[in-house]
């Protein structure tokens, strides 16, 4: 094995040497690639392809990258790609010279080049350029990765995109709907009258949702201000200042976990309407969704993961109280109290909190029951106030608020209001938002007395909803995770000692790699400040030990829990041939992505326990210690070598 790696390295190391020489002879013969400047290109693969009888004989231009290449004495064949696709060009040297023919001969794979020559079509019928010029527009330094092999590591495809696009012609696909789904929503609410509008990013007071807000400098101003995690308050402003319809499509940043479907910087959309309520949300989103799709796919019925999902036809509308009778059999309506509400929720295995009122253990209802089964295109209404800050009460029942929540695949894809404008209930739902700040609850708001001032002022009956840009691109993509859709997603650093050989790599001669370079740092650890927790005094019999089973288990899946900060749920293969959930309290210290496909160690005979309404069966092992109070944990990661199953002794 090590000696294979050795091959591989020094197979790596002549081809970067190779590709520099060649750089090297083109610059000392006044061929510099990267000294032009410009190219003009008439035309792009796919324009080629689908005009093709128009151009047949015609000379035409296009640029794009060199994907593969067959030289064959007097004449050669390669294949460009461009943004729309790829095409093949003959290349021969009675028709482009014989210079010119040698220099095509030493270009390589991924090399940028600018072809021109006549459209035509080869004997077996494909469409493609005769060249009669061949230019070399920039030279690559470093191979691309193997067509099917090189980058199938979802962690390397999210880290380095740019390869991503050029080896997985689906990629760009998505990003190309991605594009064209953000033109559709703007088209239309531009048609229906609304304004797009651009708030703060940076604001001293982060707002208008329930999200642990990220936190920065000012130095200027010498103040400590915020990033976003909504555009509601603001935009509620403008509605105060007589602009009726606005709408914005931005970024917004939560300090919150990692997972398929969250990302801590992620595209929101947010509206708000004058002189209307949550009815007319939910009929502008079933609208909006039905044009989308319609525009950008061509058909208002997509399939996800399977699942085909029927934007055609009215969406489903139900309340919370009756969504939770429909699919837990609990019937709100007949529960009164807090102590009611706690009994019921002890009896149907509902964990919760001392500080939840009746209303959140609806909520928790809600998403331990019903979330799963809104496959379909569903408005859930009529949401308990205690979760719903910002929100109008409804007239004839103020424990519960105007808001709805869209559902798609079991996912919440918007929120929506009658929103609150009643600038002294207002303060009173941020009187009792502090209260839980208070208490512990990282994600309640404060009181934003700017915002409290253009309340009093006086805002108009006002309907508003916020969509989420990131999993509506995910449902009409069929794409499996956030990452999928987000061009750079947030992504933990390769760490000190993969920086320090990146830098190294940078000053090293040339055949020397990254990942040689990478080889040679060292990561060293300064153990002076641990402490370890003392050993047990008591000794415990090894008749007990034996019967802990310790497995070398193998993580297939791994992913945050919803609403819980530090618990991340691994779905295990343990040897026996059936799938283990085991939770385990550790995202403060490892995302999840980190840790799919290692091989861990588990305790594999511990009864099941409930922990979020999910039975953990078993226990994960890590390593604890203290650096100046502060507790640090290593979850114990074995060699792969270790097949999943092989107990420990």
């Amino acid at each position: 094995m090590a000696e294979q790696k050795k091959t591989q390295e020094q197979d790596l190391n002549q081809l970067l040497k190779v590709r520099r020489e060649k750089l090297a002879d083109l610059q000392e013969n006044g061929k510099d690639p990267f000294q032009i400047t410009k190219f003009d290109v008439t035309h792009h693969s796919m324009e080629v392809k689908n005009a093709f009888d128009e151009l047949e004989g015609k000379t035409v231009t296009l640029a794009g990258r060199m994907m593969s290449k067959r030289v064959m004495g007097k004449a050669s064949f390669c294949s460009i790609q461009d943004l729309q696709g790829s095409i093949q060009s003959y290349v021969a040297r009675d028709n482009v010279g014989e210079e010119s023919y040698k220099e095509f001969k030493k270009m390589d794979i991924g090399d940028l080049v600018g072809i021109t020559g006549e459209v035509f079509k080869t004997k077996t019928g494909e469409i493609s350029i005769h060249a009669t010029e061949v230019t070399l527009l920039s030279k690559s330094l470093k191979p691309l990765p193997e067509k099917f092999h090189g980058l199938t590591n979802t962690d390397l495809r999210y880290r380095q995109r740019y390869v991503d696009l050029i080896m997985n012609a689906d990629v760009k696909e998505t990003f190309i709907k991605r594009s064209k789904i953000l033109a559709s929503i703007r088209n239309y609410l531009n048609g229906q009258g609304f304004l797009e509008v651009e708030t703060p990013m940076l604001v001293a007071n982060a707002g208008g949702a329930a999200a642990r807000p990220f936190e920065t400098h000012f130095n200027a101003l010498d103040e400590d201000f915020k990033l976003r995690i909504s555009l509601e308050l603001y935009l509620k402003r403008l509605i105060v200042g007589g602009m009726e319809r606005v709408y914005e499509i931005g970024r917004v940043f939560r300090n919150e976990g990692l997972d398929t479907r969250h990302n801590p910087e992620f595209t929101l959309m947010e509206l708000y309407q004058a002189y209307t309520d949550y009815h007319g949300m939910m009929d502008l989103t079933e609208n909006l969704y039905r044009h989308v799709a319609q525009e950008v796919l061509g058909t208002t019925k997509i399939v996800y993961n399977g699942i085909e999902m029927d934007l055609g036809k009215p969406f489903e509308r139900i309340t919370m109280v009756d969504a939770v009778k429909k699919y837990a059999g609990v019937d709100f309506n007949e529960i009164h109290t807090l102590k009611e509400a706690r009994a019921v929720a002890k009896e149907h295995h509902v964990e919760y909190e001392e500080r939840h009122k009746k209303g959140d253990i609806l909520n928790l209802f809600f998403e331990e029951f019903v979330e799963e089964h809104l496959l379909q295109p569903t408005f859930v209404m009529d949401h308990p106030i205690e979760i719903s800050p910002l929100t109008k009460k409804k007239p004839e029942n103020p424990e519960y608020v105007e808001r709805f929540e869209f559902f798609m695949n079991g996912w919440e894809m918007a929120n929506a209001y009658s929103e609150l404008n009643d600038p002294i209930d207002q303060r009173e739902r941020f009187k009792a938002q502090e209260e839980l700040l208070a208490q512990g609850d990282e994600e309640a708001n404060t009181t934003d007395e700017d915002f409290m001032n253009a309340l009093e002022i006086g805002m108009p009956p006002t309907g508003g909803i916020g969509f989420g840009i990131d999993r509506m691109v995910m449902l009409l993509t069929d794409s499996a995770a956030i990452r999928d859709v987000l061009l750079f997603p947030t992504m933990k650093s390769m760490g000190a000692a993969k920086n320090e050989a990146n830098n190294a790599a940078q000053f090293a001669p040339a055949e020397k790699t990254v990942e040689k370079a990478i080889a040679e740092v060292k990561e060293t650890y300064d153990f002076s400040n641990v402490e370890v927790e003392p050993l047990f005094k008591d000794m415990v019999d090894f008749e007990t030990f034996s019967k802990s089973d310790f497995r070398a288990v193998k993580v297939k899946e791994c992913e945050a829990v919803p609403k819980s900060k530090k618990l991340l749920k691994f779905v295990l293969n343990d040897g026996s041939g059936e799938d283990r959930v085991i939770l385990s309290g550790i995202h403060d210290y490892y995302e999840p992505e980190e840790l799919v496909g290692k091989t861990l160690l588990a305790i594999t005979n511990l009864p099941p326990r409930k922990m979020m309404g999910i039975d953990s069966c078993g226990m994960i092992i890590s390593a604890t210690h203290l650096v100046e109070g502060r507790e640090g944990l290593n979850v114990l990661i074995l060699d792969d070598k270790i097949p999943a199953g092989a107990k420990l002794y």
